[in-house]
């Protein structure tokens, strides 16, 4: 006899915990976490310590930035099997290490990450597109206007440089000097001159004027000149030009090719002269595209030299400013880090000495791409290619930012141009949205004061709470293009959530009100939810009765002095005196539920069936209806539970 009592009270327990698995599975779904953490606890209590509930109550606490208890609840499913678990909660648990920081056991699980990477395509894609998500999270909300500027023409203009409201850049286009000029046999245009023009800004639109660039021809000669850098003072100014001899004529090694050069020349009265060459250039090889580093104390270039013994295509060198500009150390190779196979060029430092250049021997989106790298300061990170829209299928390059405004130019010979290369200003800024509304009485549609209003992303993560006011209104900032809910609660309401999708166009607002439904306001003393349903013939509480009776266990929470009572009913199918029983049992069975939750029995005053006698809808009425779907729909309606409150007048 003990025996099959053990074995029934087993049954019942795995049955109860099945279905409270169930019900906290609802809970989950509506992003109410705390409650579904408490309900998936109850089940793992009662014996239900299945991978699902485990990395359910961990997925609670994460979503709710509890690292701590996340980590407790992915670590126990980790442990009970390893090999069912989906590689989103390895990713996660590595997370919440991190976020606790126990880096040691990060990087162990990191291994195991990357272990299944190499043994499960599927998984694999699933890490890639989670790798990336994680790489560009900081960036996620970052938009860029893109404008090919009006001063380009339908021959080369790349390079763009600012200082002091001016830009400066090379060309290929034709001026008042070109008939004296030869044409680059390369692609028969006018050899690159350096131009300037006035830049103003306003809300990061680039206005440059005049129309016609002015040509510097204190520095242009007959060949090539182009991408300057300028010191903070303003008093020098470095740039590349042809290697000329004496005669200002093209100057070429034993093989006939004409090499770059840097140069420098220094700013008095209004015009560029004292032009002298750097030290460290060849008549063998080219050095080129000076960058200056923000304190002016190094100068990094573009070179083809031998590099070990062995030929580059060209790699970015640096060498230190010495003696106030007039010696410089011998030329370094920045290394691995930032120098490949292939060709790196255009370098280019910001103010907040982020490095930037060009290059083809990284994984790019075809030809030169645009990268940047925080070499300088001291990481040892792989550069990071910016994508687009910066970057193409063609050759994008010569990139410059302001990184106090990320305003700034980059070029291209992508299809879409005026000509063989343009330059393009940019302006980054963060698309951002606003949604808002007022949580409001379902009943009476009055706003509701002190109601939560919690913001979800479209990974379930609460990201915002706000409390209402007397206006019952919130309101939250949101990332553009992406997917939301909105979540209103309050004790003694039921919970309202809204979801809404966020659009493409920069400071949008969404309106989303959320309606608050209160069991407690609508009758008088008596408790007002959905009406808990029976299957015909059964008196067992179902799933989604449960979702209900919850609602009901909050409210004798929050009111530990309240009593009800239950008042259980039925269809008028079966006899009167069956009918009798079988809402008793309702009742009662409605009564363990609550009681199982954690209410004593005792606030329950009573818990009764009365059979069929009170009807919602008449046997006459469920007659007359047409379809056996219709019937059974009002048949479904008259079995039903009530709760009412005792006390209702005792605070």
């Amino acid at each position: 006899m003990k025996t099959k009592l053990f074995i029934y009270l087993l049954v019942w327990s795995v049955a109860f915990s099945f279905s409270q698995t169930k019900v906290a599975d609802t809970f989950f779904d509506n992003y109410a976490y705390v409650k579904a953490s408490e309900l998936y606890e109850q089940a793992v209590n009662d014996g239900d310590e299945s991978i699902h509930v485990l990395t359910r109550l961990g997925d609670c606490y994460y979503n709710n930035s509890n690292s701590q208890k996340a980590s407790i609840w992915y670590k126990r499913a980790f442990d009970k099997n390893i090999n069912e678990i989906d590689s989103e909660y390895l990713f996660k648990y590595i997370q919440t290490q991190r976020s606790l920081g126990n880096y040691n056991e990060a990087e162990t699980w990191i291994k195991v990450f990357k272990e299944r990477q190499r043994s499960d395509n599927r998984v694999a894609s699933e890490i890639t597109d989670l790798s990336i998500y994680n790489t560009l999270a900081s960036t996620e909300r970052v938009y860029v206007d893109i404008v090919n500027l009006d001063l380009n023409t339908a021959y080369s203009d790349f390079g763009g440089y600012e200082y002091n409201g001016r830009m400066y850049f090379a060309s290929t286009r034709p001026n008042e000097n070109t008939n004296n000029k030869k044409l680059y046999t390369w692609n028969e245009q006018p050899f690159l001159d350096i131009y300037e023009t006035s830049v103003s800004e306003t809300n990061g639109l680039k206005e440059h004027g005049p129309s016609i660039p002015i040509d510097i021809t204190s520095i242009n000669t007959d060949f090539h000149e182009s991408t300057i850098a300028i010191t903070n003072d303003g008093k020098t100014i470095y740039f590349t030009r042809d290697n000329l001899n004496k005669r200002n004529k093209l100057d070429a090694d034993k093989k006939g090719t004409t090499h770059l050069k840097i140069y420098k020349a220094s700013y008095n009265n209004e015009v560029w002269k004292d032009i002298e060459e750097l030290p460290f250039n060849s008549d063998d090889y080219s050095n080129g595209h000076p960058a200056l580093s923000p304190d002016n104390t190094k100068l990094y270039f573009v070179s083809d030299r031998l590099y070990k013994g062995m030929d580059v295509q060209t790699d970015i060198y640096v060498v230190d400013i010495l003696d106030g500009g007039n010696d410089y150390s011998v030329p370094k190779n920045l290394g691995s880090s930032v120098n490949t196979s292939g060709r790196e060029m255009f370098p280019f430092i910001a103010k907040d000495s982020t490095f930037y250049f060009s290059s083809d021997g990284f994984i790019n989106l075809g030809l030169l791409d645009i990268y940047k790298s925080n070499i300088l300061k001291a990481s040892n990170e792989k550069p990071i290619n910016l994508g687009a829209p910066f970057n193409s299928g063609n050759d994008d390059f010569a990139f410059y930012v302001n990184s106090e405004t990320e305003t700034g130019y980059f070029s291209s010979n992508r299809d879409q141009g005026k000509g063989n290369d343009d330059i393009y200003s940019f302006s980054s800024y963060e698309c951002a949205q606003t949604v808002s509304g007022v949580v409001r009485d379902k009943q009476n549609n009055l706003p509701v004061a002190l109601a939560t209003v919690e913001l979800i992303n479209e990974d379930g993560k609460i990201i915002n709470r706000f409390n209402t006011d007397l206006s019952g209104s919130y309101s939250f900032e949101v990332a553009c293009v992406k997917n939301y809910s909105v979540r209103a609660s309050k004790p003694d309401y039921d919970d309202d959530v809204q979801s809404f999708t966020t659009t493409t166009l920069n400071k949008d607002v969404h309106t989303v009100d959320l309606l608050l439904d209160c069991p407690l306001c609508e009758i008088p003393c008596e408790i007002v939810i959905n009406p808990i349903y029976f299957d015909f013939d059964k008196w067992n509480i179902r799933t989604d009765s449960k979702v209900d009776l919850e609602l009901i266990v909050d409210i004798m929470r929050n009111h530990p002095k309240m009593k009800i009572t239950i008042e259980s009913h039925t269809d008028r199918r079966g006899s009167f005196k069956y009918n009798d029983k079988l809402s008793q049992k309702r009742a009662l069975s409605t009564r363990d539920y609550i009681v199982s939750r954690g209410i004593p029995i005792e606030r329950i005053v009573s818990a009764q069936g009365f059979g069929e006698r009170q009807l919602l809808i008449s046997n006459e009425a469920i007659n007359a209806m047409a379809s056996r779907k219709e019937k059974e729909v009002a048949h479904q309606k008259n079995r039903r539970s009530y709760f009412k409150i005792v006390n209702c007048n005792d605070n």
